[in-house]
């Protein structure tokens, strides 16, 4: 995942630090709830799972450029349903550290619009789920209309950053506007084909209930809030 090179340059480049300490302090947040309502190793055991599964995603699932970023199944709302917020932001964001330490280099310098696209998203799904989805259900439990809402929110989140960080580096030219556009039209793909993931892995989980009701998965993959 990642911001072309050059899309946003020289001082402009200082806004995303600033929306990366955002993101990141929301993260920490999230990170100090969950430890405290579950304890600290089942949280860092998720984000290691996570950092993998991310790492996983970007490097061996089908990815290509278009526009002004790539197109890559994220299968962010997957990762939060089966390891909640907390643990899905840090795989998330350590994920790219590692895809840019090691595989993409000349990531690095975009690393913190990178990091917003992908984190504040999450964290607005997070808030949906709140609200569509009752507390007398466990997330094994959903409909395909709540998965639908869950990761059309996320993609429809990381397709906005990427329009923000496009509009805000190149303006609003013609060949900008039709690089953007090009860019939301492939997500559609994957609007189209996460949320039957998520009901799959779903699905999985509720037939696996002994292995994935643990301290390694969200409570509420099977349990009540």
């Amino acid at each position: 995942m990642h911001i072309e090179p050059g899309i946003v340059d020289g001082a402009k480049i200082a806004l995303s630090y600033a929306t990366a300490a955002a993101a990141g302090g929301l993260a920490l947040r999230e990170t100090f709830n969950a430890a405290r309502a579950t304890g600290a190793a089942p949280v860092l055991g998720r984000a290691a799972i996570t950092t993998g599964l991310v790492l996983t995603f970007f490097q061996i699932l089908p990815h290509f450029p278009v526009g002004v970023s790539e197109v890559h199944f994220i299968l962010g709302s997957t990762l939060f349903l089966l390891f909640g917020a907390a643990p899905a932001a840090i795989g998330l964001a350590l994920g790219l550290v590692v895809q840019g330490l090691f595989f993409a280099p000349f990531d690095l310098p975009q690393y913190g619009m990178n990091v917003t696209t992908l984190l504040l998203p999450l964290f607005a799904l997070h808030m949906l789920a709140r609200r569509i989805i009752a507390p007398d259900t466990a997330y094994v439990d959903l409909r395909y209309s709540q998965a639908l809402a869950l990761s059309t929110a996320y993609q429809a989140g990381v397709v906005a950053w990427v329009g923000f960080w496009a509009f805000y580096g190149q303006g609003f030219g013609a060949a900008n506007i039709g690089a953007v556009a090009s860019f939301g039209a492939a997500y559609m793909v994957v609007v189209l084909i996460e949320p039957l993931v998520d009901l799959a892995v779903l699905a999985a989980a509720k037939s696996l209930r002994d292995l994935t009701s643990g301290a390694l998965f969200e409570r509420r993959l099977h349990r009540l809030a």
